[in-house]
Parts: structure tokens; sequence; C-alpha cells
């Protein structure tokens, strides 16, 4: 299989895509060229997946069909979400928060820090942080939460990580907040 960048469509379809629910992605589109620029890492290539605006690669794999209006969300949400997310090394996924609780869940390759700002109107300067990865007893996580409202980011520590991310309810655009400029 040969590995190719991602076109300049995939990267204006996402940033449609989050612009056509009020977002203004221009933060991320450097973000997302300069990821689409280089050549995918291998299991990015493997798994179909595309840039992400935050940084990284990914495919969303589920999506509930059960929606609900949950307290405190502007419309209905699917029950829940997943993706599949890779970050190669030297990537990041960019200081984030969405509205709903985030699990992260590592499957292989490099640890990864998840690392928590609190939930104030800016990440915190003294972050938290969770490192996923195999080596439970070296106090490694298999499995990260990232409540609902908390900033959030990642790295991988060695090279590139495998993740799966489950938001509950499920993600959509509108509850994505980026830092204020």
């Amino acid at each position: 299989m040969a590995l190719r960048p991602a076109d300049e469509n995939t990267i204006d379809a996402q940033v449609s895509l989050a612009q056509s629910v009020g977002h203004d992605f221009s933060l991320f589109k450097n973000n997302l060229e300069h990821t689409s620029s280089k050549v995918p890492p291998p299991l990015a290539s493997v798994l179909n997946l595309v840039p992400h605006p935050e940084g990284g690669w990914f495919r969303e794999t589920w999506r509930t069909t059960q929606q609900f209006h949950p307290d405190g969300y502007p419309g209905n949400r699917t029950a829940a979400t997943a993706i599949y997310f890779v970050l190669g090394y030297g990537e990041v996924s960019q200081w984030h928060k969405v509205r709903s609780d985030e699990m992260w869940l590592w499957h292989r390759g490099s640890p990864l820090e998840l690392i928590l700002g609190g939930n104030g109107e800016r990440p915190s300067t003294t972050p938290s942080v969770i490192q996923l990865g195999p080596s439970i007893e070296d106090g490694e996580q298999p499995q990260g939460l990232v409540p609902g409202g908390v900033w959030q980011m990642a790295r991988p520590v060695l090279g590139e990580a495998l993740v799966s991310c489950i938001v509950a309810p499920g993600f959509d655009f509108e509850d994505l907040v980026l830092p204020p400029k």
C-alpha cells in the first residue's frame, strides 16, 4: 500500500464541517495543513485515518443511533461516539475541551501523555498528566478519563501512538472549545 499525504480537499472539508456549526477553525487550519503535508504514520494509513483539526489523525468508528437532549447542551446529541486516533512522533493534539466526558483507551505504540489543564477559561499553567501505555507496573494506565469541560492536550512519548476516544454524550463540533486568542 502506498503512503500518501491527505489532499487539500480533505483539509477544506474538515474546516467546512466545523464552520458549518459556527466554529472558526482558522487556528487549526495551519495545524491541518502541517499534518496533512506529511506522510501519515503507518497506523494512520492502515486504518484509513485523515488529519484531525487538533493535530494527529482520526476516523470516527461508531456513533450510536440513540439521540437525546442532555441537560446543559444546546440540542440533541447521540448517546456516544468513538474514534481511532493516532499521533505520530512530534505531533500533538492541541489544547481544547469538549462539553462531554471523553475516555481515552490506549491500544499500541508509544506511551501517550494525556495532559489535563483544568476547567478554567484557559488551560492551567500547572496541568496534570495521565500517562497512557502498557507498563501498568511503572504507572502507565490503559485508559484515562477527561471529564467534560476540562482542557486537554496529548502527545506521544517516543513515537507513533494508537488510541481510541469514546465521548458520551456523543461528540459534536458545536461542543468543542478552543483557548481564547
